[in-house]
């Protein structure tokens, strides 16, 4: 039997037992799978299908074979497999097409140390852990990877858990400053590290060896094709282009009302405003407790006349004393457990005892969005806030628990882009056409479902302030462009602490820079509920809308508001950027000038599409700071000074600004 076959332009490598295709899939791309034993089998974690079908027959794809060597040309994108080693083996090389540079190759047995690149460990029960290893360039530098909260852009010589977490996102998409997108198709618990000496992939437990790879000249090339390999962001809906109202927790109707009334009255642009968690009666009932929601018909009805949209809090968990915890149970739509109290989320006497449901069960999302579409879209509901995307396990004890596509283990990371698809094919499927919903995580795909992920329950201070413009330019990088936050941080801002308002001003001034705008959190001091029958209910926190924390504050809130409002035909613009090209919204200083070395590593400053460079003041007390303006002319929005590029300057940060310059090529 031939070493290299080749059928429909993909290229089959068969060494010994194991088997490794190199399949064109995509403009400049191509998906690598690898099994040890038996046969490699196309997977739709996150690349559609469709487009590795369209790529079979496209001419751009050219395969030569001799004895040893095999190449495949896909584009601006060569991939070489040779036979070598003193134990021969199949050694895959990636190279752009053009010029021939080297961009990564998988790594050498290490002559006598008889390493493997792909390493499959067998584990009982048919999967194995995988490792997948590369040589690395020490100058390259890497962007993306998802949301993780540290305070860093690039992110090579990192290594990364590949799990989600409250507040982290794992969505494992790399761009090289070489010119090439890596993609870890596999949604296994895992590890991820780029080292000086080389990268390392990981999975805990999974069938085959599976990645995709993409060569472009430049950064939005490459996002480009990944969006066409994994799926482009939907239409963004007018209401996420304006601002969004929220805190924890708006826990009644009336409520709900007389912060809207109040919007209107003082002419503030408002778009959305947001019931939070536990509207409901037990956690997993999924609809609004008529004690404090006596007539949500009427409620949803008075925001519309408004011209605002209600976003609701739905949570995947189904507490024990749900009305439709038994059903589900008998009907097997909960995540099992493996070992151990089958209990996976314990709130206390608020949440319950819950099991989360399983959305990677097809009749599980269904049952979960047949109740939401009765009890919530059919009342006029368009955006649902799906909270603990993970999931959010009390211990994240991932062998332990059991999904109806496998062990956690092995799909775990689908989670949270699953939990999207369930509500975006049901709203598709009820007439809705322009759908954002929002989410605590994602994973490669989830954009696609008009996920809108915001970066978790995180502190209220400076150093998380930090961490978060990071983490929402590498999710962008990692194909995620829709990207929020909490403006004011979630937890431990109290709202009369004058501290705590600086704080609270920056972060709303760098928020009219986000994809969306979001004023959200669990202000001190707690307001305490109880119900009519004396019982306690979940606390509400103190008041957080722009007129809460005084008036020359507000004075500057409202600055941005309409400023923000200003913004609205550009915000279209660069939105539309997203869906239609796979841009991100939030733009790394390397993506828009990848040829200026001193913008690979600027981590405090980015450009809002291409247009407006945004230098947040990151610190407290801040009267300067220092901006690197690349080639060109920028002129800064607020005093108008205008700047000649390739070069730092020291602008003033007066708290009624925010420094934000304007590019003219």
């Amino acid at each position: 039997m031939s070493l290299y076959t080749v059928n429909k332009n993909t290229l089959e490598c068969r060494l010994g037992n194991e088997t490794v295709k190199i399949i064109p899939w995509g403009k400049n791309s191509v998906c690598i799978i690898a099994v040890p034993i038996g046969e490699a089998v196309l997977t739709d974690w996150a690349l559609l299908p469709e487009v590795g079908a369209q790529q079979g027959n496209e001419a751009s794809v050219n395969i030569s074979v001799d004895e040893n060597v095999a190449t495949l040309v896909a584009g601006k994108l060569t991939v070489k497999a040779e036979k070598t080693g003193w134990r021969e083996r199949i050694k895959l090389s990636f190279y752009k097409s053009n010029s021939g540079e080297l961009l990564f190759a998988e790594a050498d047995a290490g002559g006598a140390l008889n390493l493997h690149a792909r390493n499959f460990d067998a584990i009982r029960g048919g999967s194995y852990k995988i490792t997948a290893s590369f040589t690395a360039d020490p100058a390259e530098h890497l962007y993306g990877m998802g949301q993780y909260q540290q305070d860093i852009i690039d992110v090579k010589n990192c290594s990364f858990e590949l799990a989600h977490r409250n507040s982290q996102a794992s969505v494992p998409f790399v761009v090289s400053s070489k010119g090439y997108g890596f993609l870890w198709h596999n949604p296994a618990i895992g590890r991820a590290s780029f080292a000086k000496n080389g990268t390392e992939w990981s999975a805990e437990s999974a069938k085959q060896l599976d990645y995709w790879v993409t060569a472009g000249d430049t950064p939005a090339e490459i996002m480009s094709a990944y969006a066409d390999a994994t799926g482009h962001a939907p239409k963004m809906p007018e209401y996420g282009l304006g601002f969004w109202q929220c805190k924890l927790r708006y826990w009644n109707q009336e409520q709900i009302l007389r912060i809207a009334r109040e919007y209107k009255k003082r002419n503030l642009p408002i778009d959305v405003i947001v019931c939070d968690f536990y509207h409901w009666p037990h956690t997993g009932d999924f609809h609004f407790e008529k004690e404090y929601f006596p007539d949500p018909d009427a409620m949803i009805a008075e925001l519309e006349s408004m011209h605002i949209k209600l976003m609701v809090s739905i949570w995947p968990q189904i507490d024990a004393k749900s009305e439709n915890f038994k059903e589900m149970a008998d009907e097997g739509l909960l995540v099992q457990s493996d070992r151990g109290v089958p209990t996976q989320y314990n709130g206390g006497d608020y949440f319950g005892n819950c099991l989360f449901y399983d959305v990677t069960n097809p009749r599980a999302r269904d049952y979960v969005w047949q109740k939401c579409k009765v009890n919530y879209f059919d009342k006029g509901v368009r955006i649902f806030w799906l909270d603990e995307a993970e999931p959010e396990y009390s211990t994240y004890d991932f062998p332990a628990y059991h999904y109806h596509l496998g062990s956690a283990l092995e799909v775990g990371n689908l989670y949270p882009q699953l939990y999207a698809k369930g509500f975006y094919e049901g709203q598709k499927a009820s007439g809705q056409s322009e759908i954002v919903n929002l989410l605590r995580c994602a994973w490669a795909g989830s954009q696609r479902y008009g996920a809108l992920v915001w970066s978790g329950d995180i502190h209220s201070n400076w150093e998380t302030l930090r961490r978060q413009i990071c983490a929402g330019l590498n999710m962008g990088m990692a194909g995620i462009p829709w990207w929020t936050t909490d403006i004011g941080g979630f937890a431990g801002g109290r709202t009369e602490d004058p501290a705590f308002q600086e704080l609270l001003v920056r972060w709303f001034q760098w928020g009219c820079f986000c994809p969306v705008m979001r004023l959200h959190g669990d202000r001190l001091p707690a307001e305490i509920i109880k119900r009519k029958d004396g019982s306690s209910n979940v606390n509400s926190g103190a008041d957080n809308e722009v007129w809460s924390f005084g008036e020359a504050n507000y004075k500057i809130l409202e600055k941005y508001l309409h400023l923000r409002e200003k913004l609205r035909a550009y915000i279209r613009q660069i939105m539309d950027e997203a869906s239609e090209k796979g841009s991100p919204v939030m733009r790394p200083m390397f993506y828009e000038f990848p040829d200026d070395a001193q913008c690979f590593d600027l981590k405090d400053q980015y450009m809002f599409g291409s247009k407006y460079l945004v230098a947040p003041v990151l610190e407290a007390g801040c009267k300067t700071r220092q901006v690197y303006l690349p080639r060109g002319n920028w002129t800064e929005i607020d005093t108008g000074k205008t700047y000649q590029g390739g070069a730092t300057v020291t602008v003033n940060t007066p708290i009624e600004s925010i420094p934000v310059f304007e590019f003219e090529a």
